[in-house]
């Protein structure tokens, strides 16, 4: 099938970053360091790398945060900008879709690109889990649960993701701990490869014992697991359950960013197009099997595109849980296996920042599309807490049939 671009300009991905992902605890590689800096030093990084950007050509900075207070608030995107430097004239903002949050702001800025409003952004998200644990602040509406509106469970992400065991028979544990497994092991491959380490921001990394360091490398990979340490790892979400630390992405600092650009701006730029739009979609299903998400999400934005899931050469799936990536192979008939699903590993040995790690699987891409000229689609996709699921599809520059 081929692709017709829907109307409005062509919006490129030009570049991405990100921080070095550490362990959301006291002794984390970022546990002294501001959940704001962490965003400025993407957003200096970028600046630095692409020099042919002038700081005044970037219209726009929206960054995402799940947990928008402290260090998280103010009006990220905005503050963040001028912390980094750009001129007082650059405007920003803060966004929020939860896990889904740094993709929210590429699409939406992306979406302001191909209807003329802007020409240049910068866009990413940011999670210090370890200055903002999971749900912190929050106050669910209590008509959620006298209602029925959704179950007690749907709250815990962890549940949900027991949930789809169950609801999945044929998705065992046995099955999610392969899966964890092989994604340890593909991300210990692609570090050693140096298809990692290109894509980091060395951040400081002061610590009261050790004094002051230099991040330069991910700190929660475990590489050499085995199944039969994953076997043995308690089932905190219920007992005897399915779902382990060992099985779904660790507790995680870190932040991202990345430029996106109308085309014509970046060859006027001299700005390198390493992805290029195609289309996105958003989809919601049932909260209490949230993981779900990411299937008629995918569907919607295929279709959009007129195309199958057979046309997709690369995909970079967010790794929350096992089972719930497993869900989305199992729907469209994709091995467990597939070389084309995660080729560097992904969030069960990387880290998941929650709203930063839209933007960290379109970095992956990126890079993998440049190595690999022949596959002309790609997919990015996540599910979303409280039911949503996320993708956006991308087609391939260096593809040995484009223009």
């Amino acid at each position: 099938m081929v692709h017709t671009p829907a109307p409005g300009r062509s919006v490129v991905f030009a570049d991405g970053v990100r921080t070095p992902f550490g362990k959301a605890r006291p002794d984390g590689l970022h546990a002294q360091t501001r959940a704001d800096d962490l965003v400025v030093a993407c957003l200096r990084e970028l600046l630095r790398r692409n020099p042919s950007l002038p700081p005044e050509r970037v219209e726009e900075v929206a960054i995402a945060a799940a947990t928008q207070s402290g260090d998280q608030g103010l009006v990220l995107g905005r503050s963040a900008a001028l912390l980094a430097g750009l001129p007082v004239t650059t405007p920003g903002y803060a966004i929020d879709r939860w896990c889904a949050g740094a993709m929210t702001a590429v699409t939406t800025t992306a979406a302001s690109i191909a209807v003329g409003a802007l020409d240049v952004a910068l866009a990413g998200g940011v999670e210090h889990m370890g200055h903002h644990p999971l749900g912190q602040g929050m106050d669910p509406n209590p008509r959620f649960l006298t209602e029925r509106i959704v179950s007690p469970d749907a709250l815990d992400m962890g549940k949900t993701a027991e949930a789809l065991h169950d609801r999945f028979p044929q998705l065992t544990k046995q099955r999610s701990d392969e899966y964890a497994v092989n994604s340890q092991a593909k991300f210990a491959k692609a570090v050693a490869n140096g298809q990692v380490g290109a894509d980091l921001v060395p951040v400081a990394s002061p610590s009261a014992e050790k004094g002051w360091g230099l991040a330069t490398a991910d700190e929660l990979a475990r590489p050499g697991t085995t199944l039969e340490a994953l076997a043995g790892l308690k089932t905190p979400f219920r007992p005897h359950g399915r779902v382990t630390a060992g099985n779904a992405s660790p507790l995680t600092d870190g932040a991202t960013a990345c430029v996106v650009a109308a085309e014509e701006t970046a060859a006027d730029l001299g700005l390198t197009p390493r992805m290029r739009l195609v289309g996105f979609a958003f989809a919601g299903v049932e909260p209490e099997v949230m993981g779900l998400g990411p299937i008629p999400s995918t569907e919607k934005v295929l279709a959009r595109a007129g195309l199958g899931i057979d046309d997709i050469g690369l995909f970079e799936l967010n790794e929350a849980f096992a089972v719930q990536v497993l869900s989305f192979l199992d729907h469209f008939g994709i091995a467990d296996d597939d070389e084309r699903v995660n080729p560097y590993g992904g969030a069960i040995a990387i880290g998941h920042p929650l709203a930063a790690s839209g933007v960290r699987l379109m970095t992956q891409l990126a890079r993998q599309f440049s190595e690999h000229p022949e596959v002309r689609y790609g997919l990015t996709a996540m599910c979303v807490g409280l039911g949503q699921g996320g993708s956006v599809l991308w087609e391939n520059p260096n593809w040995g049939g484009a223009n």
